[in-house]
């Protein structure tokens, strides 16, 4: 539940905010503030800009000319910059509009080396017949701030079913399941130590095939299959495979740049995920993100009490999100209108809610934020 409401005294009073904030407040006024504390402390920032499509919402207009709206997200991802950390990124939300000018904009703040991927994200999956083409995607573009630190944080996805279900225990080993994978590699920089024949338990010779090299030294080779982590089948005399066992291995699945409705949600999920919650009129957000969304760019990127900002906040996705997988978060909103309904979401996230994610994690509620009035 949220406790007292602060303001941007108690902040410069203490120095630092409640590990989990929201701040009513313009988002450029707000991080100055907070850059000379939080510098090189945020783990991952997640925005949804407004994306100028001239389109007239019920708390604001996104109808600003080209220029003026290049100018000012340039100035926003500058200063948002300064707050990630060495092995962060930053994942913003964007469409066809202003996409590829968003990218050579953050190319030149992060650095072309810095860029990790787009995302294109199935926003729909049904037809729409009113124009020329059906719009069924956004994109979301992933910068970090080193491409080589990041790349080490980065987390793989759980592992699906399918996955789970290639670790099996043919040979009872007392380690548990495993599964194999080659033991050989291409051959173009080996020595010559690693082209040798390796007899099976059966008597049966194996090389290693045409253009390729075993990934062990002979006497390597040799240790391996002591240590029953060479498997020639059932028979003993396959081509020998390595066991990688299930105990010690980082089991999951790298994330792919195609994510569809299945994988994370709709648009129309976000939606109705907002009316389920008893706080929201069907006109106030038209295209909200859903949960499955959001939940799969922390997963990715933070860990456990990793801190994520938000400073386009809307309707208060990724601070939902963030609170209910144990993530810390900054979510900064300018209108006070839409503040007030993030408040009551996340007042509904500490009671429990059962929307979006909730159930895939056995959400029951608890934990509490503060709130800040910047004004």
């Amino acid at each position: 539940m949220s406790l007292s409401q602060k303001t941007k005294n108690d902040f410069k009073k203490t120095g630092s905010l409640y590990p989990r904030s929201l701040i009513l407040g313009d988002n450029k006024t707000v991080l100055a503030d907070l850059v000379a504390e939080y510098k090189n402390k945020v783990d991952l920032i997640y925005i949804d800009p407004p994306y100028n499509r001239g389109d007239d919402f019920k708390f604001y207009q996104d109808t600003k000319n080209h220029d003026e709206w290049l100018i000012e997200i340039e100035s926003t991802i500058l200063l948002l910059k300064d707050f990630l950390k060495d092995n962060g990124s930053i994942w913003i939300s964007i469409d066809d509009s202003e996409m590829a000018y968003l990218k050579v904009c953050c190319d030149k703040v992060f650095g072309r080396k810095n860029f990790v991927s787009t995302i294109v994200w199935q926003k729909r999956n049904t037809r729409e017949n009113r124009n020329t083409f059906s719009n069924n995607h956004e994109y979301i573009l992933v910068y970090s701030k080193n491409d080589k630190l990041f790349k080490k944080k980065r987390n793989l996805l759980p592992p699906t079913k399918e996955l789970l279900k290639r670790y099996k225990n043919p040979d009872n080993d007392p380690r548990g399941d495993w599964q194999s994978i080659t033991l050989s590699v291409q051959a173009g920089h080996a020595v010559d130590s690693q082209f040798y024949p390796i007899i099976s338990p059966s008597g049966k010779v194996h090389h290693p095939p045409q253009g390729r090299c075993w990934i062990y030294n002979e006497d390597r080779m040799m240790d391996e299959i002591k240590k029953n982590n060479i498997w020639f089948g059932v028979n003993g005399d396959n081509v020998p495979r390595k066991k990688k066992f299930l105990f010690d291995s980082k089991v999951g699945i790298v994330p792919e740049t195609l994510w569809n409705v299945e994988f994370a949600g709709s648009t129309k999920d976000g939606k109705q995920e907002l009316l389920n919650l008893d706080i929201y009129d069907e006109h106030i957000f038209d295209t909200p993100k859903p949960e499955k969304l959001i939940s799969n760019i922390l997963k990715i990127a933070t860990n456990e009490n990793d801190l994520v900002l938000d400073c386009f906040l809307g309707s208060g996705t990724s601070s939902a999100v963030a609170h209910k997988l144990g993530r810390n978060y900054i979510g900064i909103e300018i209108d006070e209108n839409t503040f007030k309904y993030a408040n009551k979401r996340m007042e509904s996230v500490c009671k429990g809610d059962s929307v979006g994610i909730s159930s895939d994690i056995d959400w029951d509620g608890g934990g509490d934020y503060l709130i800040y009035n910047w004004n």
